[in-house]
């Protein structure tokens, strides 16, 4: 590239100037004085001038004179305008007149390539639109990186956004490199930095199963900006035909949190509808609707009761749950001392081998411990290894016989969530019936609800007929959650715990610390008492049965998964011959709501492990997912759906983010623009100066070659001299 100009150039300072001047004048006078003492030789006058020569050179060189050469720049400078097409967009939140219109309509006229046309005479103009709304996200730093990679050019940038940024890196990040570059972001914001009066539905977790013929609560989120409480009735549709409607009052510029009740009566696929219907003067009634699937099942669970004698407790758990249409009882009373077993319909004649015991999905055990006639070590292994690996549950429900205390030494101590008073294994006993109190998590679990709303079963539980009898528990055990205590006793750790559970490997337990709960049928006769039961196996039993084939079993947690969340996926897997797989590749194809598959091996959970293989998934999209689980060992397949909760990332009705566009704006040195004006804009960014000439400048007075010069030049002065006799 030839250039425009070159000229040499200096760039003095007054002090070296006036130094460079005095030294040039002294040793001229020096070299004179010299000259004439020598009696005017031609030879030493060369000499004396060649000392001027040298001097003028150091001279020169404290002026600092460089070669200078200008280039016209080559290449036009670029503009990129990078317009938010993301689905926040077309919030309707910019006011025109009377009406509101979405940001996406104000973008428009800004994109267009009429409105740059003055500008591409001195510049090339690019108009990229970024995030659409099938990434679901917003990611500015992205945009503003790539644009930068892309155009080596890059003279300025004009960003459209409503700043709602909800990927990738901040886009601070992104400003910092543009500002090293030395290039400008002139940012337009558009639309409203306060939120216009709405009503969001924002959560709706419908679980992923339900029973026919059992209730159903499903709680749901709300969120308001109106400026006022409003009342309204919400109105839940299902594609079966039924309708459920819910009065509920929304509070001004806040939140609320309620569940809506239903009762599935038939087994099958139905999908849930919940709306908000349209609140005065609400701007953008789009987000007043969520929908979910729900599979409705006709349960059939299998129960495992065992128990040394029959006490009071056991017949009318038993008769409670023979009573229920959805669970399949069977008994071990094990009788110790009589040498038999007790008999009867739905009984087992001896403790179920390793396969058998695999179908229970809730054993209940009783006063039962490790004596002579009642369960072995190995019996104590496997009740353990079917909840850890195959997600059963576990109630403990210890007696005053104190049999309990000696599975204190099997591995079934680790499962028992409270720890054990060994001073007193038998409990304790008093005349005087003892009443139970509600946690404050006993107050919202659903194991414990015993009326439709949470103040109805708190009062409740303080009126059931009281215990007298408790078990020796000290205090709960460390990740167990205690829901109720003893409403009056207390020892040195607090109030004693009544009913505690605990998770444990892949299942679930329970541990009940009276054996009073037949007298709840006093004078309301199965109301109480059937329901807390039934509650209990369906709570401990709902992992083990969200999926399964003949020989494969898929379960997860959490239960209700959603956007974001770390999903583990559990699979039971029985071989061919229909015992536990111990190897063997266990396949999980998941396709989400878009479309996209991904792959996951499911890993066998550990050597002890009963035919447990176990991954985990992180779901990024709400809606169902496709799962297709697949083992060649055990010739099986099982394809089932998961219903991942959770709303878009992109927020419809949320105010614009300006801070965001402002901050970028000031950090690169641009500035905020008006999108109602598309004409200012373009002025704007044409007030930018033109790319000013590139120069080159070669410091002669650094360069080695002036250097060398300067000492060659002195090599010669000294060496005249020599040969001239002066000393």
């Amino acid at each position: 590239m030839q250039p425009t100009t070159s000229q040499l150039v200096f760039n003095p300072t007054p002090e070296a100037f006036a130094i460079g001047v005095a030294f040039i004048v002294a040793v001229a006078g020096l070299a004179f004085m010299a000259w004439r003492r020598s009696g005017w030789r031609p030879l030493m006058g060369w000499l004396e001038l060649l000392r001027v020569i040298i001097a003028v050179g150091i001279a020169i060189t404290l002026l600092q004179p460089e070669w200078l050469e200008t280039f016209k720049p080559q290449t036009r400078p670029v503009l990129a305008v990078l317009a938010d097409v993301s689905g926040s967009m077309s919030t309707k939140d910019v006011i025109r007149g009377q009406e509101a219109i979405a940001r996406e309509e104000l973008v428009k006229p800004l994109i267009d390539e009429k409105l740059w046309a003055t500008l591409k005479e001195r510049m090339d103009v690019v108009i990229e639109p970024f995030s659409p709304a099938t990434t679901d996200g917003t990611d500015i730093h992205a945009a503003l990186l790539g644009v930068l990679e892309k155009q080596p050019n890059l003279k300025s940038v004009v960003l459209i956004s409503d700043g709602d940024w909800n990927l990738g890196q901040p886009p601070s990040q992104a400003a910092t490199r543009l500002r090293m570059r030395e290039v400008p972001v002139f940012a337009v914001p558009v639309g409203s930095e306060t939120r216009l009066p709405d009503v969001e539905l924002s959560s709706f977790d419908v679980p992923t199963f339900a029973v026919a013929g059992k209730p159903l609560r499903i709680p749901f989120v709300i969120d308001s900006s109106l400026p006022r409480d409003e009342v309204v009735v919400l109105e839940m549709k299902s594609t079966s035909g039924e309708i459920i409607t819910k009065e509920v009052t929304l509070p001004a510029m806040s939140r609320y949190q309620d569940a809506i009740a239903w009762k599935p009566e038939k087994p099958g696929e139905v999908k849930l509808t919940l709306t908000i219907p349209k609140a005065p003067n609400e701007r953008y009634p789009e987000n007043n609707t969520q929908e979910a699937p729900l599979s409705v099942r006709k349960e059939q669970l299998k129960v495992l009761v065992i128990e040394s004698f029959p006490r009071w407790e056991y017949r009318y758990l038993r008769n409670a749950l023979e009573r229920d249409p959805g669970v399949e009882v069977n008994c071990l009373l094990l009788h110790p001392g009589l040498g038999k077993m007790g008999a009867g319909r739905g009984y087992l004649d001896k403790f179920p081998k390793d396969e058998e015991l695999t179908k229970f999905d809730v054993i209940f055990l009783g006063d039962v411990g490790t004596q002579k006639g009642q369960l072995t070590g190995e019996q104590c292994t496997a009740l353990q290894k079917l909840v850890r690996d195959q997600a059963g549950g576990l109630v403990f429900m210890p007696g005053f016989h104190g049999f309990q205390s000696s599975l204190q030494e099997t591995p079934l101590a680790d499962l028992l969530p409270v720890i054990w008073d060994a001073a007193q294994p038998r409990g304790w006993g008093s005349s005087a019936p003892g009443k139970f109190a509600l946690t404050e998590a006993g107050t919202r679990s659903l194991l414990t609800k015993l009326e439709d709303t949470d103040e109805a079963s708190a009062r409740v539980w303080s009126t059931l007929p009281g215990f007298q009898w408790y078990a020796p528990a000290l205090r709960a055990k460390a990740g167990s959650e205690v829901l109720a205590i003893h409403g009056s006793e207390s020892n040195q750790f607090g109030r004693v715990p009544l009913i505690v559970t605990k998770t444990y490997g892949a299942g679930k337990i329970l541990f009940m610390g009276t054996d009073g709960a037949w007298r709840w049928r006093k004078g309301v006769e199965d109301k109480y008492h059937y329901r807390f039961w039934g509650q209990v196996v369906r709570w401990m039993a709902y992992q083990r049965n969200m999926s399964s084939g003949d020989k494969m079993r898929l379960f997860y947690s959490p239960d209700r998964p959603r956007t974001g969340d770390v999903l583990t996926l559990n699979a039971n897997v029985m071989s061919l011959t229909g015992e536990p797989l111990r190897e063997g590749a266990v396949i999980a194809q998941i396709e989400a709501p878009s479309g996209k598959v991904s792959s996951l091996r499911l890993l066998p959970a550990g050597e002890e492990a009963w035919g447990l293989f176990n991954g985990t998934f992180t779901p990024g999209e709400p809606g169902d997912h496709r799962v297709m689980l697949s083992c060649a060992e055990a010739g099986s397949s099982l394809e089932t759906k998961i219903s991942i909760q959770g709303t878009s990332r992109e927020k419809r009705g949320q105010p614009a983010r300006i801070d965001v566009l402002k901050e970028i704006a000031q950090f690169t040195k641009g500035t905020v623009l008006d999108a109602t004006k598309p004409q200012s804009i373009v002025d704007a960014i044409a007030a930018i100066p033109e790319a000013a000439y590139q120069e080159r400048r070669l410091p002669l007075w650094a360069h080695p070659a002036w250097a060398g010069l300067l000492v060659v030049l002195l090599g010669v002065f000294w060496v005249g001299r020599k040969a001239a006799g002066a000393f």
